[in-house]
């Protein structure tokens, strides 16, 4: 028998794969597959069995593409009318070879929310490991805010699926969710990407609310954001996302024809550092590193229409499609060839964005000067400390309150260390606010120096 954790990247999200007698069964795969298949002939197993512990949010699941390539069979929670698969409840049980998988329907985070245990049939019944979904992670459980309307009922199930359903399975049982440090399904997740029901018990500060009513309060006072994307991905994940067939192959533009892509309605992205992006940046285009793309993307970008890359080398062209595909963007139409420096040398127009840094920035604020400081950090880091006078607007709510920033006056945009602050001035001068500067290093290099912090 074996188990491997497939990452992915940008999402912290984790599919697993567990195989025996030949056979194989994947669990909440992403959307381009080609890992799972060449793990498969890795291994020489049939991938047999697709299992889902719930409807996606923040990534197309890709049990439709392993089926289309394998013929598996998709499994998935009764309490949803899905669109394709099977639906499974509570004490079904599959064989793979040795291995016994069995449903336990854990709502909370969704309504359909299953998870499934793992056991050894060569040693017994009782579960080895447990994969969750999103209902418990590592250092922190799901989050039960997608039905405001039902939060306390939602908050509730959530407890009794975790202290009555999950935990019950054994300390010494493996932990294996869907996401990892860095998810948006999670504000404290571990970065630790192992662990037992036994440790999280002792040591997982939201299983110390034993008490029901303890742990709903403690839901029902998180604060999560909700990116637009999220719904598209729910719609197409309850009725089957399209089957790709193979990843989209990019073209290598000219500048000529990179203009004439923008122009013709192409969201362009800049996927390179926040520095390389201060220094030189086609105009219009979105500071959007290529490590922050699955997390701020879902934001900014629309659907339907084609996306046009800045790289720094065109080796990231294919993990940009990856990461987008992920998301249900499959029209990456091409890439500027050369990058900047072919930009530049065609004569085109390029523009800058200017940096400060964060003594100056304390001058400033010490001075008085006429200038707004918009701070696009999270609600929550901004209350744990910020900068005398800050106008905090999230980074990914910004484009629709841009009546908060004013116009008429400089604007320094700050976050932890500047670099959701670049994508928030590419923003701001992407909808014509002219006098737009980026301070780097920002939170992390004022707590260095000493800045003024208000707390």
């Amino acid at each position: 028998m074996f188990l491997e954790k497939v990452k992915s990247e940008g999402l912290a999200h984790l599919s697993y794969m567990v195989g025996d007698g030949g056979l194989a069964a994947v669990i909440d795969p992403r959307r381009d597959v080609d890992v799972y298949l060449e793990i498969a002939t890795r291994e020489g197993v049939r991938i047999a069995h697709v299992f889902e512990t719930h409807r996606n949010e923040d990534y197309l699941i890709g049990s439709r593409e392993i089926q289309d390539l394998t013929g598996a069979e998709i499994h998935h929670g009764a309490n949803l009318d899905w669109g394709y698969g099977d639906k499974v409840s509570e004490g079904e049980s599959f064989r793979i070879g040795s291995a016994r998988i069995s449903v336990l329907e854990t709502p909370g985070h969704t309504f359909e929310s299953i998870s499934y245990a793992l056991a050894d049939g060569n040693f017994g019944d009782e579960p080895i490991g447990v994969f969750t979904g999103d209902a418990l992670f590592i250092g922190d459980v799901g989050r039960t805010d997608f039905f405001p309307n039902r939060a306390k009922e939602v908050a509730g199930l959530q407890y009794e699926s975790i202290f009555k359903k999950i935990l019950p399975l054994g300390d010494d049982v493996l932990l294996y969710p869907a996401h990892g440090a860095g998810s948006v399904c999670g504000s404290h997740i571990a970065s630790r990407e192992f662990s037992t029901l036994g440790y999280e018990r002792r040591h997982s500060q939201p299983l110390q609310k034993t008490d029901r009513e303890a742990f709903i309060d403690m839901k029902l006072q998180e604060h999560h954001y909700y990116p637009p994307y999220f719904s598209q991905m729910e719609e197409w994940n309850q009725q089957g996302p399209a089957v790709l067939g193979h990843l989209p192959v990019p073209a290598a533009w000219s500048p000529e024809e990179f203009e004439q892509a923008v122009e013709g309605g192409a969201t362009a992205i800049d996927l390179r550092s926040t520095e390389a992006y201060a220094g030189a940046c086609v105009p219009s285009t979105i500071s959007l590193p290529l490590h922050m793309l699955n997390t701020f993307g879902g934001w900014y970008l629309p659907y339907g229409e084609p996306i046009a890359l800045v790289v720094e080398e065109a080796a990231q062209v294919g993990t940009a499609v990856r990461y987008l595909v992920r998301m249900g963007y499959d029209r990456v139409a091409g890439y500027l060839a050369g990058g900047l420096h072919a930009w530049a040398t065609s004569g085109r127009e390029y523009q800058e964005v200017p940096v400060v840094h964060v003594d100056e920035l304390s001058r400033r604020i010490k001075a008085k000067d006429r200038f707004t400081l918009l701070d696009v950090r999270s609600r929550s880091e901004y209350e744990r400390g910020h900068l005398p006078g800050a106008v905090n607007v999230y980074v990914g709510q910004l484009a629709e309150n841009l009546d908060e920033v004013p116009r008429d006056r400089p604007i320094t945009t700050f976050c932890g260390s500047g670099q959701r602050a670049m994508i928030a001035a590419s923003i701001l001068k992407r909808n014509g606010f002219e006098q737009v500067e980026n301070c780097l290093g920002s939170m992390a290099a004022c707590r260095a120096v000493g800045c003024p912090i208000v707390e």
